[in-house]
């Protein structure tokens, strides 16, 4: 159910990822902590960290209380 939750979040943030060469891929859900994996020029984006915390995070945890944090799987 979380997993749907956050997928569906994920997808709305995809376009503007994608706009800048990247993407973000769900690895899992696991006790309130989502990895993701960013793809394309995220990956190795000086500013990745950045959108994963100001952008990513922030987003989930805006929508789902229930995610604590948001870690980057290489």
């Amino acid at each position: 159910m979380m997993e749907e939750k956050v997928q569906e979040i994920l997808d709305k943030l995809r376009p503007y990822i994608q706009r800048d060469g990247g993407d973000v891929e769900l690895v899992e859900v696991e006790e309130g902590i989502v990895r993701v994996r960013l793809l394309g020029a995220c990956g190795s984006c000086p500013s990745s960290t950045i959108t994963l915390k100001a952008g990513i995070e922030r987003a989930l945890m805006e929508e789902i209380p229930e995610v604590r944090e948001v870690e980057q799987v290489l």
